[in-house]
């Protein structure tokens, strides 16, 4: 299950899913790549807590190389500066986990891609790392077309290191289906 919250890190509203299986990864990646075909984009993706998964899940699907542009795994604070832009100063005062490194995050990958629309995602899966303000399970996910304004929202997911990631890449595809949509 997961909960999201639009555009702040203070829960307004829940929303819950059941933990996707690689079927329903597949599934939504599918969607996602004719939706992105016929509408004539690009995507980029930077992860960090998925490490690579999203990329994964979309190249998987025959043809992706029409509407996929490359992905970037920043795992560490150097990463997310030197492939992202991601500034030291955000990082030291928000940390990786926070609206304002998704959004440098999400808009980086564009700037340093020929995309035209990018999702990024930076989280604790755990089942470490996690505190009082950013549980285990807190997850930004950042979404961006070029030209346009990032929008962000955190999630908190509930299982194992895998489930958090799991419903990750699920909500990151969800959100870029509505994007391009």
């Amino acid at each position: 299950m997961f909960f999201g919250y639009k555009d702040s890190a203070v829960p307004s509203k829940a929303t819950r899913m059941s933990i996707p299986d690689d079927n329903a990864l597949r599934q939504l990646a599918e969607t996602l790549g004719a939706r992105l075909h016929a509408s004539h984009h690009r995507l980029v993706t930077a992860e960090s807590c998925t490490g690579g998964w999203i990329a994964k899940a979309v190249t998987d699907i025959a043809g992706s190389s029409d509407w996929f542009d490359c992905g970037m795994a920043a795992y560490s604070y150097e990463a997310k500066q030197a492939l992202l832009g991601v500034r030291p100063q955000t990082l030291e005062v928000h940390g990786a986990v926070s609206r304002e490194t998704v959004i440098e995050m999400v808009s980086g990958a564009l700037v340093n891609s020929g995309a035209s629309i990018a999702v990024a995602v930076t989280g604790i899966a755990g089942p470490g790392g996690g505190s009082e303000g950013k549980p285990v399970g807190t997850v930004w996910i950042g979404w961006k077309r070029r030209g346009g304004y990032a929008k962000a929202e955190v999630f908190v997911f509930e299982g194992d290191r895998e489930a958090v990631r799991r419903q990750t890449v699920a909500a990151a595809l969800l959100g870029l289906d509505a994007l391009a949509g």
